[in-house]
């Protein structure tokens, strides 16, 4: 009996090992090479003939993400990705998960292409009929609905970046949602001091390892510590010279996998800067900013209502603006007090001019009442003070408004003024 043929697609992106791998698909046996790939996108219509059943990608290659793969997956075409032979091979394991691809293999490696394209198939359908039809026998819980990233940034200048997150995640775990705060200021993380968590192991350097292991998912929970009900927290880093250790892709790997079970509220960095890492193949020091922004489902940019603070926003929301992959983006002004002499209509039509928001939100100040919480080493919502947590109650409203706010007392006598975008232009 004649053995199937197995037919292969594949898109290299001109990597260097091409040649070499259509060498070798054209010399295994049972194996035929049947179009070579000018793009991803290219991938995906021809996979949608139902001629091939497998695939060999370049793991950089433009337009691989986790979408593509499950387009290749419904039409039965199991995905084998190549790394390239200066990718290192935990950030390429990361990646691959990260894209959906479970089997991977080094460039210097591409000899084995014929085998592993074979033992690829082995534990997964090869059809998308098998794919419904394992879908339709398991009876067991429905996993859990997605949440979202939403990631706190401000410029340089304290502006109020970590209590904003630390109160926004309070919040919506107050209101029953499973939220997950995590510190990833490369600056050196904060957080932990703020809630007044006594933790020697920083969670963001353990989930950093996991995931360079490919453990991650499986461990998700060892590298948090609850906090209150519905609320846990990942670690910063201990130190600021740490950051070395965080591969690129690790925090962009945990914000995902993290998505998939709770909201995420990221507290970064302020420098956008993309220095190019340093010596001796090391990550960018603003990396884990930068891949917070990118994987981010909305972004708060945060500064505060004096004229330098205002400057200040007025810059970053140009630069904020273009390192952001098109999510929305919600500006709250900080400690705004009367004594500054400014209208929020006056404010507004500043911080508007620079960016196209999805709403504009003011906090009031309130230094007693913040300096209270950190010293009990509390958030803002478990110390009662509700001046901040009102305002920050509101900027939920607006964010999540399917979720349901408890009554704080006098709520209605000082609820934080929203405006939409333009609405102060248009007075």
């Amino acid at each position: 009996m004649t053995p199937p043929v197995l037919c292969v697609l594949l898109v290299a992106s001109g990597a260097a090992w091409e040649s070499t791998a259509v060498g070798v698909l054209g010399e295994s046996p049972g194996v035929v090479l049947l179009k070579r790939c000018v793009d991803v996108d290219d991938l995906m219509a021809a996979a949608t003939t139902g001629q091939a059943q497998a695939a060999v990608v370049a793991l950089d290659a433009p337009g691989l993400d986790a979408a593509a793969t499950d387009h290749l997956r419904r039409h039965g075409v199991r995905v084998v990705a190549v790394s390239g032979a200066d990718t290192d091979e935990g950030a390429a394991r990361m990646r691959a998960s990260r894209v959906g691809v479970t089997a991977l293999l080094p460039e210097g490696r591409v000899g084995e292409l014929g085998d592993v394209l074979v033992a690829a198939g082995a534990d997964e359908p090869a059809t998308a009929e098998a794919d419904t039809a394992m879908a339709e026998a398991d009876t067991g819980p429905a996993a859990p609905a997605p949440g979202r990233v939403i990631a706190v940034w401000g410029p340089r200048g304290a502006p109020g970046r970590t209590l904003l997150a630390t109160t926004l995640a309070a919040e919506l775990a107050h209101r029953g949602v499973r939220t997950m705060l995590v510190d990833a200021d490369p600056g050196g993380g904060a957080v932990a001091q703020v809630l007044g968590v006594m933790d020697e192991v920083s969670g963001l350097l353990a989930a950093a390892r996991l995931a360079g292991s490919g453990d991650l998912e499986a461990r998700l929970a060892t590298v948090q510590r609850a906090v209150a009900p519905g609320l846990s927290v990942v670690t910063g880093l201990p130190r600021s010279d740490r950051w070395t250790e965080v591969r690129p892709g690790a925090l962009e790997h945990l914000l995902e996998v993290a998505r998939e079970q709770a909201v995420v509220v990221v507290d970064t960095g302020s420098d956008l800067d993309d220095d190019g890492g340093g010596v001796m193949g090391r990550p960018s020091r603003n990396q884990m900013t930068l891949g917070a922004l990118e994987v981010a489902d909305e972004v708060v940019v945060v500064g505060t209502a004096d004229p330098v603070g205002l400057s200040r926003l007025a810059r970053g929301l140009v630069e904020v603006r273009d390192v952001l992959a098109g999510a929305p983006v919600r500006v709250v002004v900080n400690r705004m007090r009367p004594s500054l002499g400014w209208k929020e209509s006056e404010v507004a039509a500043m911080v508007e001019g620079f960016a196209r928001l999805s709403g504009l939100h003011f906090v009031p100040e309130d230094r007693a009442g913040v300096d209270r919480a950190l010293v009990a080493g509390r958030s803002l919502r478990e110390s009662g003070e509700e001046a901040v947590v009102r305002a920050v109650a509101d900027l939920v409203d607006a964010m999540a408004p399917n979720t349901v706010a408890a009554s704080p007392r006098g709520r209605g006598a000082a609820r934080l003024r929203r405006r939409t975008a333009g609405a102060a232009r248009r007075r």
